[in-house]
Order: structure tokens, then C-alpha cells, then sequence
């Protein structure tokens, strides 16, 4: 079964994908609108994708699952993503992620019951220089301990 999407999301997917030399071509950005407007992008947004661009659902679904700023499912109000990659991790950024992970009573991939939190993992965030890092949802934390991650928290009341 198909996404049905808004007017509007339909117009601007048409409008951006008659900038590119095929329809396919713009798959990112549409991708992007999609999400924007759907909150994620699961089977469904992923069929209706492919019928607007003239492509697979397929072909979707392996750009949706390569890159880590699109969502399978929906989110929490809040979306934390601990970066992993090697210069966060080797300053603290595993015991950043265990911290929060006791903290919200969460384990990667899970939104609380409340569907205030939900807790990802991202390769990099591109700021070494402020490693250890978190983002939450598009605000970046850098050079966390325990204390920092507490007011982070405290702030998202």
C-alpha cells in the first residue's frame, strides 16, 4: 500500500525533480521533503517514492538504509544520536552512550513509552575537534561528560 501524500509534498517532489536530468536523480531531496513531512520513511513512503520518481521501491530502500539521516520508523520527540566513530570513542563517547542509555532507561533503537526519547547511534557527526558529540535532533552537543548530558536533558523538559 502506498504513502498518500499531501498535495503540496506531491507539487514540490514534481517541482524539484523537473530540475534534474531524471526523475530519479533527485531521489535524496525528495527523500528529504518526504521525511520532513512523514516523520520517516518505512515501506510505504518508500513505494510511493519509487511510483513518483519512476524507479524501485527497491532502489529506495537502499538509499534510505545507507545513509543515517533517514528514519525507518517514527522517532521520538526528541531524537538523540551518540556519534561512534573513533575520535568520539576514544574520548568518552561509549561511556556517553551507556550513561544516557541508564539515564533514559532506553537501548539503541528503542523511543520511551512516553514517545518523548528515542535513542540512535550515527558513524560521525563530522566534529571531532568536540568529541565526544550529540545531536538532538538537529542541535549539536560537543565535549560532553555526565554533567553536560544531565543539563542537556534538563533543558529538553
Amino acid at each position: 500500500m502506498k504513502a498518500v501524500f499531501s498535495a503540496d509534498l506531491r507539487r514540490r517532489v514534481e517541482d524539484l525533480a523537473a530540475k534534474y536530468p531524471s526523475k530519479s536523480a533527485a531521489l535524496l531531496p525528495v527523500l528529504h521533503l518526504v521525511q520532513a513531512e512523514s516523520g520517516f520513511i518505512g515501506p510505504d513512503e518508500e513505494e510511493s517514492v519509487a511510483a513518483l520518481l519512476g524507479t524501485t521501491p527497491l532502489e529506495v530502500r537502499e538509499v534510505v538504509t545507507f545513509y543515517t539521516m533517514f528514519r525507518r520508523k517514527p522517532v521520538g520527540r526528541y531524537h538523540l544520536q551518540v556519534c561512534r566513530n573513533v575520535s568520539c570513542s576514544l574520548l568518552g563517547g561509549d561511556a556517553i552512550l551507556d550513561y544516557v542509555r541508564k539515564k533514559l532507561g532506553l537501548n539503541v533503537g528503542e523511543t520511551s513509552a512516553d514517545g518523548r526519547f528515542t535513542l540512535n547511534t550515527v558513524e560521525c557527526l563530522g566534529a571531532c575537534e568536540q568529541a565526544p558529540c550529540l545531536m538532538v535532533n538537529f542541535d549539536h552537543y560537543g565535549n560532553l561528560t555526565e554533567n553536560r548530558v544531565d543539563e542537556i536533558l534538563g533543558e529538553l523538559a
